[in-house]
């Protein structure tokens, strides 16, 4: 099949989903108001994947029948086949200035860092590697919008999982496993087509039976998912240009007794496997992450210098030093970005490579758990990335837009106050910018309040704060890294140094 059109993508959500919204069954998501802006940017997507001027810079030929499908799914193993990879995934990202964290491309990637450790998944029974496999050729030929769900709910956190009604193994059937529990946290849920279940922090002995990864269709019968509250409220793009637009949605997945048939289950009570799938990826997922976190920095940045052009503060000094300063952030970024895809092809060709040695054994790279994403002998600058830099990043460029902002981003009148007769000549009179209407000024301020104030913007925040897990558990693994002990080496070298020549003057 490869690319699907808008069009299609749109008539797949027509499944009737058990999915719930503001207490509402909601069956045709196609058809409910709050959805329908993430439903039509999600279907501009798929049809930007057919424009004739881009489609050789988004795709590549499938393996299967040559059919064009995403490099989002590509398993590069060639510096030019990471540039082909790296070039479609800024155009999708750009497109949507890196305000969707899950679009497609999120779940391509998972899919394809999966499918690259196939020696993982079958070191004990080869169907499970597999099911992985043949899934990722599935999503990469059908052009299946994923979601994912890794994170146990907590009702308590001073229990441990078996407090937490978290997923679990029920049993087992001739026509595959029977699953119970939550999980959360499916960002565009529901929107998607299917959900992975997949791992997030490990699980330790005798926690065998939350040791599971799968993938179904969000239409599965026992599956239930509650979504958070819509952002989007109908009001006009004027009003709130972001939140009617890019509100992908979020939902706690609840599972009832559902069948997961064989060939969609990839990790079956293996707490080894579910660990260190993981640690061994080559890294797409955390490659597109920090492209999309690059583009969101780079539309953030033209928010900032709009504002301050709009309030005529563009020459005033410690305006353009905030600015300056987050240019040369972005270009920090573009070197990260470089070497991340650097690191993603050294490893994709490792686990290669490991894959085709019939003599790897899983258990020999245990120690590799300690550190969670990284094996001792490879680096881990992906993941560093979106640990810290990206929500840094984030959180200061926010900061700026707003100070430079001010008091400018309350006084924002709507569009109806522009239509009216009397108070709308009014305010073009008293609150026009530098150089542009008061409409125009008020349509940036709004922008940016969308950007970092509402819902929306508040839900960003805690999104990017929190999007490669808790910072605090992601800085003791860094802790942990044995590159750590070469560098009190070099001290040690120093201090030996120091004495052998107060040794020699004695």
């Amino acid at each position: 099949m490869g690319i699907k059109t808008g069009k299609a993508y749109i008539e797949s959500l027509r499944d009737d989903r058990d999915l719930y919204v503001n207490g509402e069954r909601v069956g045709d998501v196609t058809a409910h108001g709050p959805y329908k802006g993430i439903i039509n940017e999600m279907a501009d997507h798929y049809d930007r994947f057919h424009d004739p001027e881009i489609q050789s810079r988004m795709t590549f030929p499938s393996p299967k029948d040559g059919a064009p499908v995403s490099n989002s799914f590509l398993l590069t193993t060639t510096w030019d086949e990471m540039l082909q990879r790296i070039d479609g995934e800024t155009l999708r990202k750009d497109h949507t200035y890196g305000l969707m964290g899950r679009l497609p491309d999120f779940m391509n990637a998972f899919v394809t860092d999966v499918a690259a450790v196939p020696h993982v998944l079958g070191h004990k029974d080869k169907a499970f590697a597999d099911n992985a496999v043949r899934y990722w050729e599935y999503c990469r030929d059908e052009d299946i919008c994923l979601t994912h769900t890794l994170v146990d709910p907590k009702k308590d956190y001073s229990q441990g999982i078996e407090g937490q009604r978290a997923l679990k193994f029920i049993r087992e059937t001739d026509a595959g496993i029977i699953v119970s529990g939550a999980r959360m946290l499916s960002t565009l849920a529901p929107v998607s087509e299917e959900i992975w279940v997949g791992p997030y922090l490990p699980r330790l002995p005798g926690e065998e039976d939350y040791a599971l990864s799968f993938a179904i269709p969000v239409a599965t019968p026992g599956l239930t998912f509650v979504a958070r509250e819509p952002y989007a409220s109908g009001r006009s793009r004027y009003d709130r240009p972001l939140s009617e637009r890019f509100d992908e949605g979020d939902a706690l997945a609840l599972f009832d007794n559902v069948l997961i048939p064989w060939e969609r289950v990839f990790v079956c009570r293996d707490v080894t496997v579910y660990n260190m799938m993981g640690p061994t990826f080559p890294g797409f997922l955390a490659l597109q992450a920090i492209i999309r976190g690059r583009a969101k920095l780079r539309f953030m940045i033209g928010l900032a210098s709009k504002i301050i052009d709009v309030l005529g503060r563009e020459e005033q000094a410690h305006y353009r030093s905030l600015i300056g300063e987050l240019c040369a952030y972005d270009e920090m970024a573009d070197g990260l970005i470089d070497s991340s895809a650097r690191e993603v092809l050294t490893k994709a060709n490792a686990e290669i490579k490991n894959a085709a040695n019939p003599d790897f054994s899983l258990e020999d790279h245990l120690k590799e758990m300690a550190a969670l994403f990284a094996k001792p002998e490879r680096g881990m600058v992906g993941m560093s990335t979106l640990r810290f830099f990206v929500p840094q990043m984030n959180k200061k460029i926010a900061d700026v837009i707003r100070f430079v902002g001010s008091s400018s981003l309350v006084m924002t009148p709507t569009a109806a106050d522009f239509a009216h007769p009397k108070i709308g000549p009014l305010l073009e009179e008293y609150i026009a910018g530098a150089g542009v209407t008061a409409k125009e000024r008020v349509q940036v301020m709004k922008l940016a309040w969308d950007a970092v104030s509402t819902q929306f913007g508040g839900r960003q925040d805690i999104y990017e704060t929190f999007f490669a897990g808790d910072p605090e558990l992601g800085r003791q693994l860094h802790y942990q890294t044995p590159k750590r002990a070469g560098y009190v080496a070099m001290v040690d070298r120093l201090l030996a140094e120091t004495n052998a020549a107060d040794k020699a003057a004695d």
